[in-house]
């Protein structure tokens, strides 16, 4: 199934069905008028919304027509989000470039942090900022949505709970991280609001391309219009979504709505730590490993954060080329 959620007076939106094609979408408000209420309640909606969801693609409902710009994020706001940094490359990358190694713990334990989830942005609305100074940069990154986990659950029983895949951009503000992460608390003030892909789609979309609990399809960003990274989201990922999962339930459970993110996506290539698509490779998906590649070479960067008028696209394709959730695509604007 395919879900997204258009804007509305209220503050979570109406959830509608959209057809696999993208084109068309219902909504069901006599099963449930937010997707929050669907994932509280999954067991006795999934079955009515995938009978529509079935209608839609067969015509035999026609709908509305469906459009991105329309849409909040798919969940307007959450009671958790966590951001995992699963491939572990772009950390390494990110280390290295201040001279510093690793830890061991890093390939047997996820990084993870917990970020704002009540004011999440739409996949097509302007990311405002107050300045430029703020080193703003995005991240291209895959999320899952949960239903309840239970604490101390085991990885096959974590992947038994993923509900919903999306794409997400996690802006980040990298000139204040450095400060944030000084004090020893962890982000806060370098993370805005993240934006969601316009729709959320169920795993068996994927077909083939979900396995062991990860998606293998090139994630593909456009900066500037300009192709920027289409790394594999299921290659070089350390720590799968029930890994990442599972490490969040570790002390606590989660409730349905759950977002867990799975980090920048990031590939190695071959090479120690990736290549740009000018020189072959298959690129990056922020900002901040381009400017980490600098530094170890040129020992400085000499690519520049985003600049306000800067756009970012941010998009999956199935491997017929059909896009899986639609399009984050975004301008930095300055918050006025």
């Amino acid at each position: 199934m395919k879900f997204a959620t258009l804007k509305n007076q209220t503050r979570d939106g109406q959830l509608v069905v959209v057809n696999r094609a993208m084109t068309r979408c219902v909504a069901a408000p006599n099963i449930a008028n937010t997707m929050q209420h669907v994932l509280d309640n999954w067991a006795h909606c999934a079955p009515l919304l995938e009978a529509i969801y079935q209608d839609l693609n067969q015509g035999v409902i026609e709908g509305m027509a469906f459009e991105p710009s329309h849409c909040e994020s798919p969940l307007r706001r959450a009671f958790h989000w966590a951001d995992g940094s699963a491939y572990v490359n772009h950390v390494e990358l990110v280390r290295r470039a201040r001279g510093a190694e690793v830890p061991e713990s890093f390939w047997t334990d996820p990084l993870m942090y917990q970020g704002g989830s009540d004011t999440f942005i739409g996949p097509t609305d302007d990311i405002e900022c107050l300045s430029e100074e703020w080193g703003i940069d995005f991240e291209a990154e895959v999320a899952v949505i949960t239903d309840d986990v239970q604490m101390g659950c085991s990885p096959d029983q974590a992947a038994q709970c993923v509900r919903l895949v999306m794409l997400v951009n996690d802006v980040s503000l990298r000139n204040l991280i450095p400060a944030e992460l000084a004090k020893g608390f962890g982000f806060y003030q370098s993370k805005p609001s993240s934006a969601f892909s316009p729709v959320a789609i169920t795993p068996d979309e994927l077909g083939d391309a979900w396995r062991d609990c990860k998606v293998h399809l090139p994630l593909i960003s456009h900066y500037n219009q300009t192709p920027f990274g289409f790394p594999n989201a299921g290659q070089d990922m350390t720590f799968s979504f029930a890994e990442l999962i599972q490490h969040a339930a570790k002390t606590r459970s989660l409730s349905a709505g759950t977002i867990i993110g799975s980090g920048t996506v990031s590939n190695k290539q071959g090479t120690d730590f990736g290549t740009a698509i000018a020189e072959g490779g298959v690129g990056y998906s922020c900002i901040a490993e381009i400017r980490m590649i600098e530094i170890i070479r040129d020992g400085k960067p000499s690519t520049s954060f985003m600049r306000f008028g800067d756009t970012i696209k941010i998009e999956m394709l199935d491997e017929q080329g059909n896009s899986l959730f639609g399009a984050i695509q975004q301008k930095v604007v300055e918050k006025r």
